[in-house]
């Protein structure tokens, strides 16, 4: 065995035990969070210590077209230098040789990280939590669908069929019987997972038709960002295997509770150890109260980058599980902003507003990014909201459009984010959202072609 495969993450070594390795696919999560690379037999990879991509994969929107966010030199496709994180090295299990993937960060000419990378923009907003003595700590939860194929864009999405042959049925949140119906695919999940060395906390049904949530153990953020962008591929994968397609679409089904990617956040004393939102004897401390409030003042400023599709905002709807504010409430799923049952050391705020269909790296990042101006600029939440949230008013953008209005102008949150990657993904979502806007719809020419 090659010196570097003994030096493999334990669960990678498991795979390839008494086995011949045959490829590696490197690869790099662009802006929408596809995974951008090379396929190289193992045998190369094992000979390279880097490999090129043009820096043009992130001016791409999710269509395949270009942005103009190239800067000055234009639009060269100049070489990206791509180098193996191997801690992220992991199997392929569904492939039908023995494959690796490796996570790779992507660096300029001068060796400095491509600040439009989204690997990159969380590491970047983790290090100022770490530059302050702070050690952030996030768990996501990822909701997601499993739908019957679905190969013509013009006919609607259907849940798949069950494992009884009935479709999956809608509004049986929590219920095994409903998860049963999935064995099949959720086993092949399991499998996957297990091979690829990830620990899965809970599967559990959704209040959607064919909807399912699976939790991951809190940990390093950049580290459960890997995690989260390997499960959407896992996911995917595990589905197609039984004729059926998984989806992370924020709202993929018409009158279906929408998936969202809830965050939930701890800050840790790095000298200590200890969680910095409670004192040992319960008592919330102002570090807490500061990060509420900066989610408050700076999510909706966020919001296109953990909403990032039209899409999106068809998931905040009054009473579909989804929040339509940014109230913060303890133990009330109603509000943006909730606080779980938990004891001192396990403190938590959960920000219930990110979309399964943003970027993992950049979800997390933006979540981070408005808890730490909150901490750093010692503003105060709003007063706790008591009761049903939503029966008060929204206040977070309705639109794509008016969300990337108020993005472009967040000088703070581009300061912690990146100017750099603010100006590349401002510029791409709002070629993405302009050719959105050519688009007639079925419904324009249902009630309008005849009646206006």
């Amino acid at each position: 065995m090659a010196d570097w495969i003994k030096k493999l993450p334990g669960p990678a070594q498991v795979y390839l035990e008494d086995k011949r390795l045959d490829e590696v696919e490197c690869i790099i999560s662009d802006l929408p969070g596809i995974a951008r690379g090379k396929a190289v037999p193992a045998t190369k990879f094992a000979r390279q210590k880097y490999f090129h991509l043009p820096d043009s994969i992130f001016y791409q929107t999710i269509t395949g077209d270009w942005g103009e966010a190239a800067g000055d030199e234009g639009f060269i496709e100049k070489d990206m230098i791509l180098k193996p994180d191997m801690a992220t090295a992991t199997a392929a299990p569904w492939t039908a040789d023995w494959t690796l993937q490796v996570i790779h960060d992507a660096y300029d000419r001068d060796d400095k990280p491509v600040a439009c990378a989204p690997r990159n923009v969380l590491k970047r907003v983790v290090q100022l939590y770490r530059d302050k003595g702070w050690e952030p700590v996030v768990a996501p939860e990822m909701e997601f669908f499993i739908v019957g194929r679905n190969l013509d864009p013009a006919h609607e999405i259907k849940p798949m069929m069950g494992r009884s042959g009935r479709p999956a049925a809608a509004r049986q949140a929590y219920s095994m019987t409903a998860v049963d119906e999935f064995g099949p695919v959720i086993d092949d999940i399991y499998d996957f997972a297990e091979h690829q060395g990830f620990e899965i906390d809970g599967i559990t049904q959704e209040g959607g038709a064919g909807q399912l949530e699976i939790n991951l153990v809190h940990g390093d953020p950049v580290k459960l960002a890997d995690e989260v962008f390997y499960f959407k591929r896992l996911i995917r994968e595990a589905a197609m295997r039984h004729d059926c397609y998984a989806t992370f679409m924020a709202k993929p089904i018409a009158d279906e509770p929408g998936s969202a990617m809830h965050i939930h956040h701890s800050v840790l004393d790095t000298k200590t150890g200890e969680n910095i939102f409670a004192t040992s004897d319960g008592i919330e401390t102002e570090k807490f109260r500061h990060f509420i409030a900066g989610l408050q003042n700076h999510m909706p400023s966020a919001l296109a980058v953990i909403a990032p599709y039209v899409n999106s905002y068809r998931r905040y709807v009054k009473d579909h599980a989804a929040p339509i504010n940014l109230e913060w409430g303890r133990d009330n799923r109603t509000t943006g902003i909730r606080i779980p049952l938990s004891s001192p050391k396990s403190r938590r705020v959960e920000n219930r507003l990110a979309g399964m269909d943003c970027n993992p790296y950049l979800g997390i990042a933006a979540s981070l990014a408005c808890g730490y101006l909150g901490m750093i600029e010692a503003t105060e939440p709003k007063d706790e909201f008591k009761g049903d949230a939503y029966e008060g008013d929204g206040d977070i953008p309705q639109v794509l459009g008016q969300a990337l209005d108020l993005f472009e102008e967040a000088p703070a949150l581009h300061e912690v984010l990146g100017p750099r990657f603010a100006q590349v993904y401002s510029i791409v979502k709002r070629a993405e959202y302009e050719e959105f806007l050519q688009v007639i719809s079925p419904w324009e020419r249902e009630h309008l072609l005849l009646n206006v």
